[in-house]
């Protein structure tokens, strides 16, 4: 046990303390802490790739496919050549996210029945007034602007019917999950104005880079985790589901090719003539065809040779009867 110190060894320590003849400094080892093994750790959330595939799986089937039919849709609306492809998949808090996008471009409020809550189409600077100029006519050898500022109201609306392509093609690709009607809402400029769930809630961030020839922008797509956990159980079946539905189809492409009507001719002969005797044959002309009456008819089918047969009568009406396969 430790000695219990006086009233006057205390007062001469106090004493010793204030003269500096005592330091209150700690010793080097224990001012030295060694961390070497330490990690830090997010308390409040995590952004990796992985964690949304564990709570949302399958989801970037969905995406993938959006992404194609979107770049068909701006290749066929704005005649130019357009590549959207997936970068990754984040996570974050709603609040935080939107606070980052100081410079966004244009945001687009997507309305989503019949689930939950709503998303966003963000397109960042570069790729709202490249669209833009696109729009308008320019030229694809005119280099594009850099503007350093906000969208006007004007170029907002003129990026409307784009944003609008987006929505057909993202009900377009959740078709296998469940029966989507997506619209456009409204496009704002400031990420202040913009909410579609609460600021504390998680969202998933879905990242894509649209290439246009040597331009090239970045298209964001964010959806409130709450919004996509309904669909959990669905897109983890999706790949099953997939695969059924092909097996129908070529079942169904299979049957549809059994009913196709062909073509069957039964070929006596044929003859080689040049074109000016063709075009002068008349009624009442004999051609003589190179044709054997004891060996088989050829059997064509859609022009190619599959059977031989032999010529003769059935119920009243000229007939074959096959005598064999064509090898």
């Amino acid at each position: 046990m430790e000695p219990i110190l006086s009233k006057k060894e205390i007062a001469d320590l106090l004493c010793a303390i204030k003269e500096g003849q005592i330091s209150t400094d700690a010793t080097g080892q224990e001012q030295t802490a060694k961390f070497s093994n330490a990690e830090a750790i997010n308390l409040f959330h995590t952004s990796t790739k992985s964690s949304h595939q564990l709570r949302i799986p399958n989801f970037d089937i969905i995406l993938d496919s959006f992404a194609q039919n979107y770049s068909i849709s701006l290749t066929n609306q704005l005649q130019r050549t357009f590549t959207i492809s997936r970068i990754d998949i984040e996570s974050a808090i709603f609040h935080e996210f939107m606070t980052d996008q100081k410079n966004s471009g244009a945001i687009g409020v997507l309305n989503i029945e019949p689930l939950k809550y709503g998303s966003l189409l963000i397109f960042d600077q570069q790729l709202s007034f490249t669209m833009i100029e696109i729009m308008l006519g320019a030229s694809s050898e005119i280099e594009p602007l850099k503007l350093d500022r906000k969208l006007t109201t004007i170029e907002l609306n003129i990026l409307k019917s784009v944003m609008t392509k987006a929505c057909e093609n993202l009900t377009k690709a959740m078709t296998p999950l469940i029966n989507l009607h997506s619209s456009l809402i409204k496009v704002e400029n400031n990420p202040r104005l913009v909410s579609i769930t609460d600021p504390e809630s998680e969202v998933l961030i879905c990242r894509f880079k649209v290439q246009i020839g040597s331009l090239s922008g970045e298209l964001k797509m964010l959806f409130p985790v709450a919004t996509l956990e309904p669909l959990r159980e669905r897109l983890k079946d999706l790949l099953s589901v997939r695969t059924s539905n092909f097996s129908e189809w070529s079942e169904r492409i299979i049957d549809e090719i059994l009913e196709m009507p062909t073509t069957i001719i039964a070929q006596s002969g044929t003859l080689t003539l040049p074109l000016h005797k063709v075009l002068s044959f008349k009624k009442g002309d004999i051609i003589p065809l190179d044709y054997d009456p004891n060996t088989p008819l050829k059997v064509l089918i859609e022009d190619n040779i599959k059977f031989f047969a032999r010529p003769g009568m059935h119920a009243g009406k000229k007939a074959i009867s096959l005598t064999g396969a064509y090898r």
